[in-house]
């Protein structure tokens, strides 16, 4: 239990179920005071304490405990020097370097849950308001608090004392920029591959600074996207079928993370979304935040602004918490480009998308896979084959086995085909 609220508190929080199985059922076999006993045990492993509060959850014919970790501005260790965080269903211990980066994005605290200076209530657009918490109803499938100020409140763009935070300034202010300078965007259309054009000029052919609620923003942006990508057409047999330079669903997930993940405390910079003749680049300012790196951003999670994020998904910008990323490689590689570059720095990340198409579109069972089974199904679609020898040199830093598991999987799930036996095993598209 230990390990788990340490590892909560060091990633965006959870829930902590007791007196329930696998499958959420209530087993009837836990009482008040055994769990009172086991958590104070554990919460003395913890370095700092970490915060918690538990309630009887509800089960139709026995009782469950459920205890509430929220996500800490503070960096816990346990007793044994050991930094965990939560990693899918997993508690994962962090090595020095990951410990220093979560430790450094720790100690700025959560910007986005401080009180914007000079804001009030009535600096809400109450129309804004309204859109917002018809969709929280829809998302959650229940009525909203008898006042919207208390759904403001529960969602953390108003403070207990009614007082906007930053994360209601941006979601919800008419003119957010009056409060946070930085939380513009601007759109770039430059008429070639470099941001100047053949004789030195400038090069761009449109520009539009975009500011307003996040969700605007988004919506202008996407809105602007549209008139700007090119759109051609494919004819199988008698039907024609749109086909947009890049794959809009992958464009809209770089849109929304750039959005919910920048760094607001960062003066001076706004989110940049550069479109070329042969590539689009959005960038966000600030780094990754705690132990994401490019390396492994598919497999882990981690909100620089949990609330925002949390924003968007109850507004319907965001499907699924935690898995854009996933998205925007499956789009990518189902529409036949490159897979997306991803370029970090202590003060920007910019995710760019190529245009160019490298190799026929997959079908459209080609869903559901990991980043590695993305790169062998796009490996196989220029080679026709692949072999277990190919499939390490695409992917050199995972195990052996691991991969083997891949392809099997893909096996099962009649994806792919094996040929021989052995070391003259091969694989081909079924």
């Amino acid at each position: 239990m230990a390990e788990t609220l340490v590892a909560f508190a060091n990633s965006d929080g959870g829930t902590i179920l007791i007196g329930v199985d696998e499958t959420g059922q209530a087993t009837g076999h836990v009482y008040e005071d055994e769990v009172d006993v086991t958590l104070k045990a554990a919460l003395e492993q913890c370095r700092p304490p970490v915060e918690v509060r538990w309630h009887q959850a509800a089960a139709e014919e026995s009782m469950a405990i459920a205890i509430v970790v929220p996500r800490s501005p503070e960096l816990h260790t346990l007793a044994d020097g050991r930094v965990l965080v939560r990693s899918g269903a997993e508690n994962r211990p962090l090595g020095g370097e990951e410990v220093r980066q979560l430790a450094a994005t720790k100690s700025t605290g959560d910007f986005e849950a401080g009180t914007a200076p000079g804001a009030a209530r009535g600096d809400f657009d109450d129309d804004v308001v309204e859109e917002f918490a018809t969709k929280w109803e829809e998302r959650h499938h229940r009525p909203r608090p008898d006042s919207v100020d208390d759904l403001l409140v529960e969602i953390g763009a108003l403070d207990p004392d009614g007082s906007p935070t930053i994360a209601g300034v941006l979601l919800f202010a008419r003119n957010p920029k009056a409060f946070v300078p930085q939380s513009t965007l601007t759109f770039v259309k430059f008429l070639g591959e470099t941001p100047r054009g053949d004789a030195g000029q400038s090069g761009y052919g449109r520009r539009e600074d975009i500011g307003g609620p996040l969700a605007r923003i988004i919506q202008r942006t996407w809105e602007v996207l549209g008139e700007e990508v090119r759109v051609g057409a494919v004819v199988t047999g008698l039907e024609r079928k749109e086909r947009t330079e890049y794959p809009m669903a992958a464009v809209r997930e770089a849109l929304v993370n750039a959005v919910a993940h920048r760094d607001y405390r960062l003066g001076g910079r706004r989110i940049e979304v550069r479109m070329f003749s042969d590539r689009l680049e959005i960038s966000s300012p600030g780094g990754l935040p705690g132990f994401i790196t490019v390396d492994n951003i598919l497999e882990e999670h981690f909100s620089r602004n949990p609330r925002i994020v949390a924003g968007l998904y109850n507004w319907g910008y965001i499907e699924e918490l935690g898995l854009g990323i996933d998205l925007m490689f499956d789009e990518m590689v189902r529409a036949g480009h490159p897979l997306p570059r991803f370029r970090d720095t202590p003060y920007s990340f910019t995710v760019t998308l190529q245009n160019v198409r490298e190799r026929r579109p997959s079908p459209s069972w080609a869903t559901n896979m990991n980043e590695r089974q993305a790169k062998a199904l796009a490996y196989m679609q220029q080679h026709g084959r692949i072999t277990n020898r190919d499939y390490r040199l695409v992917c050199t830093d995972v195990t052996a086995e691991t991969l083997r598991l891949d392809l099997a999987d893909l096996v099962k799930r009649g994806i792919l085909l094996k040929i021989g036996d052995k070391r003259s095993t091969y694989y081909i598209m079924k």
